[in-house]
């Protein structure tokens, strides 16, 4: 049977993009189905990863100058600086990414439609514009890369204009002087120390029993000091949250309980200039058609898929936030890459199981593998070696010493099987660790090796000798540590 293309990718986000760039560099014909009128890239580029890590760095360019200046390091970013100049910066970068999106998208001469695309068999979907005119395509191969939306809170509602959620937040006039966050995943994080280090007063209302439990212990115990230097309150355990106006002391009232308190569950409340929410998400799944021509989907409606990214149906493929877990840009564009070979039969290495992740808050958290807990619980042997941003001669210059990088390694064989990493540049930094991990290398890789100086890449040498020097003091001869193996 003739189809009108190879592939049909539903959504131009990173899995949607990497697909169709894929694809055409196998010489098959694409069509992107972009429901967004305006722009391509969906959350990644418009209204999630790119805005919010704009508005990020340049609350960290502020943090680091005034930080340098002791006259400077007790001033309140809003005194010199106004949001809107701020989100220029953002607006600028959003419109450079559109503008690179649509550019590859005409030199790899892939089509492009506009308007929501529904699946009306399992090689064809129908593509209906603002205007309601509906048209019908077809494809041997379709890519399911509709991404997620945030889930609406209970208790209170968005007005945009003092609830926000994270798209409108980054749509305000100025810089708040109080803002209380409610959420407890990395979002609330990123954007409650981007905030902090504008000069807000910050708290964040978690509702689960701890904050962000899957950290490594240690990096925990950092990322609390770090929060409490910042002025940054976390409130555990927070339910029965109510928003409401005090027209009288002209402020928003965000009223809350907490579990298990011993206080009997008490009324909280904390005056706030503004509140964001940031709720779990949904994958955007209800009106594609899934279920109606056999694509199985889970219980939340996530597209369900093997190890191929593929689904129930077996030209239908899925990537990104809507097949969910691990629901990160990074991985999705592995996830359309890994989709499109697949599909057409090329080879293509799968993607390890670890992947590195990271948290873009000030500093920045990132880790891969194991932490400390989990190797023990596994019934590892292992040991950790530690070096922390204030012994680096990098962290001197840059008056960056809040950090921690943290090594774990089997203790017989010297291998790494996690890192861990909270302080400027961890993203970064995480790479180096995960190239030697993924090559099955030691932490001797660090001590062998020559690191530039200065660098923040010290610290893994620092970490490696750490780790050695105590793997030693446990009885094993120092020189055979440090000799290569057979």
């Amino acid at each position: 049977m003739k189809y009108d293309y190879d592939v049909i990718v539903i959504g131009s986000g990173p899995a949607g993009f990497s697909c169709a760039m894929q694809s055409s560099k196998f010489d098959k014909k694409v069509l992107v189905i972009e429901a967004n009128e305006d722009s391509f890239g969906g959350t990644w580029i418009n209204s999630g990863t790119i805005p919010s890590k704009a508005l990020r760095e340049t609350a960290r360019i502020i943090q680091r100058f005034q930080n340098q200046f002791k006259d400077l390091a007790k001033e309140k970013a809003y005194q010199h600086h106004q949001m809107a100049d701020l989100l220029m910066y953002k607006n600028q970068i959003l419109e450079s990414k559109n503008t690179k999106v649509k550019t590859d998208f005409d030199k790899n001469e892939i089509d492009t439609v506009r308007g929501h695309g529904k699946l009306n068999s399992e090689h064809e979907v129908e593509v209906e514009t603002t205007d309601g005119t509906k048209k019908t395509y077809s494809a041997e191969y379709i890519l399911v890369a509709t991404g997620s939306k945030p889930v609406k809170p209970t208790g209170f509602d968005l007005d945009h204009d003092k609830v926000f959620d994270y798209t409108s937040i980054l749509t305000l006039s100025h810089i708040p002087r109080r803002l209380v966050v409610v959420g407890s995943g990395v979002r609330a994080l990123e954007y409650a120390t981007t905030f902090s280090n504008l000069g807000s007063r910050v708290s964040i209302l978690n509702e689960k029993d701890s904050f962000l439990p899957f950290l490594d212990n240690e990096i925990s115990e950092q990322l609390q000091q770090i929060l409490e230097t910042q002025k940054i309150e976390v409130f555990s355990n927070a339910e029965s949250i109510e928003i409401n106006p005090n027209a009288l002391r002209n402020t928003t009232e965000v009223k809350y309980n907490l579990r298990n308190d011993n206080e009997g569950g008490r009324d909280r409340v904390i005056e706030t200039e503004h509140v964001l929410y940031l709720g779990g998400k949904v994958p955007n799944t209800d009106s594609l058609g899934l279920r109606e021509i056999g694509v199985k989907l889970d219980e939340e409606g996530y597209v369900v898929v093997n190890n191929d990214n593929q689904s129930s149906v077996p030209n239908i493929y899925a990537g990104g936030d809507v097949k969910g877990f691990p629901a990160m840009a990074s991985s999705a564009f592995s996830e359309g890459r890994i989709a499109s070979c697949r599909m057409f039969g090329i080879e293509a290495l799968d993607v390890p199981p670890e992947i590195p992740q990271a948290i873009y808050s000030i500093p920045e958290i990132a880790s891969i593998g194991l932490t400390e807990k989990e190797a023990k619980a596994d019934g590892l042997d292992v040991t950790v070696g530690r070096a922390y941003y204030k012994n680096i001669t990098q962290g001197d210059i840059s008056n960056q010493q809040d950090g921690l990088l943290k090594l774990v390694f089997e203790t017989e064989t010297l291998k790494l099987v996690g890192i861990h990493i909270l302080g400027e540049r961890a993203s970064d930094l995480i790479h180096l660790g995960q190239a030697v991990m993924s090559l099955g290398g030691d932490i001797r890789y660090f001590i062998n090796h020559v690191l530039n100086y200065p660098t923040y890449s010290e610290a893994y040498r620092i970490a490696a000798f750490n780790g050695i020097n105590r793997v030693y003091k446990a009885g094993v001869k120092y020189k055979k540590i440090l000799k290569s193996k057979d």
